[in-house]
């Protein structure tokens, strides 16, 4: 019976595996958080972030509708993780939107303009630049911010206020609780939090040189919309490696990005038998690990802000510059958990 309302077989197994982690991750995490001991706390830490992280990546698969033959049990599945990871105050399917729009346009399809924001409010940006210089994703903050009180921000979600509320209070109370009775504990979720957001920019920062547009609501056809070899070339992959490729796993084959949008109906466990196909593993079509982290530690403040010259890297010179580890290269704010 579970084999049949699942999108494929092998699905009970690799998406079995993901969901039961990611929840019973997150439970022995919160718990771990309770315990007295301080490494226990630590460890609980990381496994809570983790968790989050999995179940980031499990709305993206159910957004691709690669967890279930139905949209309606990919969305009641999306909507639980979206609990897990602090994105339930917007909706489900207006994720699901403008990520497909981002596959289907062949761009970074946005209604928040943060590059005008940061004009607009110089003092803004520099805060921002100095807490992103000390490893404290401001940038983020900032768009978490806008998430949490989406429908009292963006004025095409104001009919969806009411759920937003309730979210915000169920979500807000128990945390203020946390403040109150278990300051350790709230302290140590946000670190969670914080370390989660880390992982999703780090996987985003490198995956696509477009540039942003504020289409969202206001569609302008995009000049790129359909043209596979444009979106192939200005893609890229960063997997965390390829001799051991199970540590992939970690954040669910993200990282095999340009397999993904060659064809974004292959689940997240056969991604790199597909990147095999068109790369044939060759080394130099993907950003070495250690380079993706000399680019993030190297790139921190620069990415906040950062409108690119006319002669700025694109395509195979992008790609080339990305795996020295060396030039202006990386954004932040692209994160499909956000609608906007």
């Amino acid at each position: 019976m579970a084999a049949s309302i699942l999108k494929e077989r092998a699905g009970r197994l690799y998406n079995g595996l993901a969901v039961t982690y990611a929840l019973g991750a997150y439970g022995l995490g919160l718990y771990g958080l309770f315990r007295p001991e301080w490494l226990v706390n630590i460890a609980a830490t990381v496994l809570l972030a983790h968790s989050m992280v999995i179940a980031a990546y499990l709305i993206h698969e159910c957004g691709h509708q690669l967890v279930f033959r139905s949209s309606k049990h990919n969305a009641l599945l999306g909507r639980v993780m979206s609990w897990l990871c602090g994105a339930a105050y917007g909706t489900y399917e207006d994720m699901r939107y403008k990520h497909f729009r981002h596959h289907v346009d062949n761009d970074d399809v946005v209604w928040f303009e943060y590059q005008a924001y940061f004009e607009k409010h110089p003092r803004v940006l520099g805060l921002t630049r100095v807490l992103e210089w000390f490893y404290i994703p401001a940038h983020d903050l900032i768009m978490h911010f806008i998430m949490v009180f989406t429908s009292f921000i963006i004025p095409q979600r104001r009919d969806q206020r009411l759920r937003n509320v309730v979210v915000i209070v169920v979500r807000g109370s128990l945390f203020v609780a946390a403040c109150i009775w278990f300051p350790r504990v709230a302290l140590l979720y946000v670190l969670a939090y914080l370390l989660m957001m880390h992982v999703l920019r780090f996987m985003d920062a490198l995956q696509h040189d477009y540039d942003y547009n504020a289409t969202l609501f206001e569609y302008v056809r995009p000049p790129h919309k359909g043209d596979a070899a444009w979106e192939q070339e200005h893609t890229f992959s960063v997997p965390i490696s390829l001799r051991y490729p199970r540590l992939n796993w970690l954040t669910l084959n993200f990282g095999y990005h340009n397999a993904h949008h060659f064809d974004m109906n292959v689940p997240w466990y056969r991604l790199p038998e597909l990147h095999r196909e068109l790369t044939n593993d060759d080394p130099a079509r993907v950003i070495p690990f250690a380079a993706q982290l000399k680019l993030y530690h190297r790139n921190r403040v620069l990415r906040v802000c950062n409108p690119q010259p006319d002669d700025y890297p694109q395509g195979e010179q992008y790609l080339a510059t990305a795996r020295t580890g060396l030039g202006p290269i990386g954004g932040n704010a692209a994160s499909f958990l956000t609608s906007f």
